[in-house]
């Protein structure tokens, strides 16, 4: 079989290259970068993601979040928004609720509208993201990452160089929040702790300090199983705006994270 020329070889690698450059560039005024990841669907990881923004704007932080879920966008449903945003010169502009700046496919899609796409079509949305978003200048920008280990949360840990990950898992028996974790530490982004979501009569307790310890990082906080936090959520509010509670969660993650 005849070789390739080198330089056909190259390209692909330079152009990914040229890209991770552009990101680094484009994220030059952002000061921190969390990733929120869970090993699986259905553990609240979205939920912590907008609380934990919140909580940092009520310490007078600037904060930015990605849904970088991008074929099941929530982060708009849990804050309440229905706008689209807007593009202008080739960047996208965030939309600004609560004192943050939120950017998700679900401000592109129009009503119910579905995606279906295969894994490089979502990588590429991710990309464009994270290279074409005008944040401005940022303390924290926190990353809503799609559950499990596949393509899409990949991308995020090799092209934004994060400076931690946030897991977040039950208190049920928590081998994929062990799997999540492992992936970051092996990309080489910081685990910064274990938020045990849900915790309570239904769903018990302990997973997350039992994961914790095992992975030898904090448990930043646990956070009970409530029907005043669903009652914010259903209506578009961050429960750690108003429910003290929640904040004290929030607030204790903050403490804990070591960046």
């Amino acid at each position: 079989m005849a070789e390739l020329p080198v330089q056909q070889v190259r390209s692909p690698m330079i152009e990914a290259w040229k890209q991770k450059k552009r990101i680094n560039d484009n994220l030059a005024n952002v000061k921190f970068k969390i990733a929120v990841l869970s090993g699986k669907g259905g553990v609240g990881k979205t939920t912590v993601a907008v609380n934990l923004a919140a909580a940092l704007v009520k310490h007078g932080k600037s904060v930015g979040i990605l849904d970088a879920d991008i074929d099941c966008p929530n982060v708009n449903k849990v804050l309440g928004i229905s706008e689209l945003f807007r593009a202008v010169h080739d960047k996208i502009l965030p939309i600004e609720k609560y004192g943050m700046r939120i950017v998700s496919m679900a401000s592109v899609q129009q009503g119910n509208d579905v995606l279906i796409w295969r894994g490089p079509m979502l990588t590429h949305a991710i990309l464009q993201f994270l290279e074409m978003v005008e944040w401005g200048n940022l303390d924290y920008l926190i990353i809503d990452l799609p559950p499990g280990t596949s393509d899409a949360p990949l991308t995020v840990m090799q092209s934004s160089s994060l400076d931690g990950a946030i897991i977040v898992t039950t208190p049920q028996p928590v081998a994929n929040a062990k799997k999540a974790a492992k992936m970051a530490k092996q990309l080489n982004v910081k685990v910064l702790g274990i938020v045990e979501n849900m915790a309570g009569d239904v769903f018990g307790r302990g997973g997350g300090s039992e994961a914790a310890k095992e992975l030898g990082v904090p448990l930043l906080t646990t956070i009970e199983l409530r029907k005043e936090v669903r009652d914010y959520s259903d209506n578009g509010i961050p429960p750690a705006i108003k429910d003290s509670k929640t904040l004290e969660n929030f607030e204790e993650i903050i403490a804990k994270m070591k960046l």
